[in-house]
């Protein structure tokens, strides 16, 4: 072979050498950037898969939190606690297992028809439950009352108060009442009568539809105290609607230590809110008081005037956390 030769076939084994090389290069590259991109992507997935477990492991235990707390609050026996704070003044824990729980009580199956607890005073039948006293030969006894009943309503007949038998103290009262529709008189003299809870503190019965007076001595007014707030009279001839709450006044021996109060709605319009009662009825003076019992029969006063009632019935007013029955 001439030098030539040998000379042309060295180039040509060295450019074969380089591309082989190149070639070699190359595909080391290429393998470097699909490992490396394998590795990326599998990084990746690795993460994204971490990312979700730890997604679902957290949704897992807030519903599983979300389910305790759930059945934590509506479980069966949860009736109260004994580790929460006494209430002030009180005996009781907040939300005390056993703190007394009120009796039930039917309401009326309409609204101004008496609970399954109260006691009816009359139900447009007799007044069986009510008595007066005699005059004349009866004078200074208790008597049958002389009130005509007439068609589910009685009227006072001119002939003296009516009281009940039974005696009340703290009471809830309706009493439903009306005027004659012939209107007669005015002022104190038209459709006057009275309810004297305890005998002796008044809540006013008058015709108060278009009817001038002192404004403490118109219907619902705490009679020759205090006026009522509002006066929601319909017209003579309609009936009208008393909703009484009474707080008895308490006495030691003779001397008062807490007065009388009066809540009072006329035609479900408030009259009075929680007044504080200055003592007896009394007519043109300031009232005072004179220790009396814990307990009073209730009376309707006889002005001379054909006041009409009906539907009366009363409840006793329990004291909060009386025992259970």
């Amino acid at each position: 072979m001439t030098a030539g030769r040998q000379e042309g076939a060295g180039c040509d084994r060295a450019e074969t050498l380089a591309e082989g090389a190149r070639h070699m290069l190359y595909d080391s590259a290429i393998a470097g950037k699909v490992a490396s991109h394998y590795a990326g992507s599998r990084l990746a997935m690795i993460l994204r898969n971490g990312i979700r477990l730890s997604f679902g492991i957290a949704a897992g235990a807030l519903l599983l939190w979300t389910a305790a707390a759930q059945q934590q609050s509506a479980k069966p026996g949860d009736l109260g606690f004994t580790d929460t704070p006494i209430l002030p003044g009180l005996k009781w824990h907040v939300h005390d297992p056993d703190r007394p729980h009120p009796p039930v009580v039917t309401p009326g199956a309409t609204p101004y028809a008496p609970p399954s607890d109260a006691t009816v005073l009359f139900d447009g039948k007799d007044l069986s439950k009510w008595a007066q006293m005699g005059k004349g030969a009866d004078a200074n006894k208790v008597i049958a009352p002389t009130w005509p009943v007439k068609d589910g309503y009685f009227e006072c007949a001119g002939n003296g108060d009516l009281m009940t038998r039974e005696k009340f103290g703290n009471i809830q009262l309706h009493v439903e009442w009306s005027e004659p529709a012939d209107v007669k008189g005015t002022s104190q003299g038209r459709g006057n009568s009275g309810i004297l809870i305890m005998g002796r503190y008044e809540i006013q019965v008058l015709d108060a539809y278009k009817n001038p007076t002192y404004a403490d001595g118109q219907a619902g007014a705490i009679y020759g105290q205090w006026p009522p707030l509002a006066n929601p009279a319909r017209p003579a001839g309609q009936w009208q609607a008393y909703d009484i709450v009474f707080e008895a006044p308490k006495f030691d021996g003779e001397k008062l230590v807490k007065p009388a109060y009066q809540t009072v709605f006329m035609n479900n319009v408030l009259m009075h809110n929680h007044k504080e009662v200055m003592g007896a009825m009394v007519y043109r003076k300031v009232a005072t008081y004179s220790a009396h019992g814990a307990e009073e029969p209730l009376a309707l006063q006889d002005h001379h005037n054909p006041v009409r009632y009906r539907n009366i019935w009363v409840r006793r007013v329990r004291n909060y956390d009386e025992p259970e029955k």
